[in-house]
């Protein structure tokens, strides 16, 4: 069984953003391909263009890179549930009636299927942190950790202001809409990919209404 280390808390080099990127592209490949333990810093450097100095300067130490991996597939998972939530789940004035609120849940949790749970950089996420369990800081290592739960319950709320929706507790309207939706797809099918598995859908839709019942506004 490895043996985790400590990540470098010597003070890093921000230094340039395409490097940076490189770095990280780069790490990303060979960690994929060969797994962390095979590749090497002079690896990295070598496909990423740069010094093997500049590596240690950025990141510190070859877990540390492994960790900046990990948490920047993590951010861009980030960034794709917040821009899903603007595109479906903002516009509050066109949500009328429950059955719009109904639609738009649907839409919402069907483009986080496919544009998230079936994008490559989800499958990457899970391979690496599955893989490199050992080497990362903690065993279920979260870079997403709460941040899509708060997103979705700070939602919630604007809803709840709205009248739309009954949410005496945001968050755990969040835990319990994930858990009926891609909860149930995941514990079922074992994916919510609904790109690639049409049962999904269904799941999904059957969710949203039980979640609706629940939490619809009186």
């Amino acid at each position: 069984m490895p043996t985790t280390k400590t990540p470098t808390t010597k003070t890093l080099r921000e230094g340039s953003t395409q490097k940076r990127a490189a770095i990280l592209s780069a790490a990303r490949e060979l960690f994929l391909a060969d797994g962390f333990d095979r590749s090497s810093v002079d690896a990295v450097a070598a496909r990423a263009q740069v010094s093997k100095r500049t590596v240690y300067d950025y990141f510190g130490d070859k877990q540390t890179l492994l960790q900046s991996v990990v948490d920047d597939i993590g951010q861009s998972m980030i960034t794709t549930i917040r821009r899903t939530l603007d595109d479906t789940l903002t516009d509050l004035g066109g949500l009328t009636g429950l059955a719009d609120l109904e639609d738009a849940l649907v839409a919402f949790s069907m483009r986080i299927s496919t544009d998230m749970l079936g994008s490559a950089e989800y499958a990457t996420l899970q391979r690496l942190v599955r893989a490199e369990s050992g080497n990362l800081p903690h065993r279920g290592y979260n870079t997403m950790a709460d941040t899509p739960d708060e997103a979705l319950g700070e939602r919630f709320a604007a809803l709840a202001e709205a009248g739309l929706l009954h949410v005496p507790d945001s968050r755990l309207a969040a835990d319990q809409f994930i858990a009926l939706t891609f909860g149930v797809a995941l514990d079922r099918l074992g994916s919510a990919n609904a790109t690639e598995d049409a049962r999904v859908r269904p799941l999904v839709v059957e969710g949203v209404r039980t979640f609706l019942r629940a939490y619809r506004a009186a």
